[in-house]
């Protein structure tokens, strides 16, 4: 079984830049499918992020296209989530979740319900 562990989170100015890590342990994820995902107070879970780890494809919110960049470390079995021009916005809790990509097809990543595995998930705070 995958156990998820996020990190990286913390309290920065608008305009400002973090690095999300989600460490994978237990198993390889060589074949799963890695996706980030917020929700700040109040509000319900969204979608930020997903990769294919063996295909590299990426997929983005619009909301954070061209901002936010998700990658993965193959020797670390990490992903991570570089986060640049960070806005208020964008506070939330960041939830890393992964599951084995034969249940996604290209539509299908950012429906949280495809990910039955999750982290922690850390907190970002943007302020104005």
């Amino acid at each position: 079984q995958v156990q998820l562990v996020e990190s990286g989170g913390g309290l920065v100015q608008a305009g400002g830049s973090l690095r999300l890590s989600c460490a994978a342990s237990g198993r390889t994820v060589s074949s799963y499918a890695m996706g980030w995902f917020r929700q700040a107070p109040g509000k319900e879970r969204e979608f930020v992020a997903a990769i294919n780890w063996r295909l590299g494809s990426t997929y983005y919110a619009d909301s954070v296209k061209g901002r936010f960049t998700i990658s993965r470390d193959r020797a670390k079995n990490t992903v991570y989530l570089q986060m640049n021009s960070l806005k208020p916005e964008d506070t939330a809790v960041y939830y890393c979740a992964a599951d084995h990509d034969r249940r996604y097809s290209t539509g299908s990543y950012y429906e949280e319900e495809k990910y039955r595995i999750w982290g922690q998930g850390t907190q970002v705070t943007v302020s104005s």
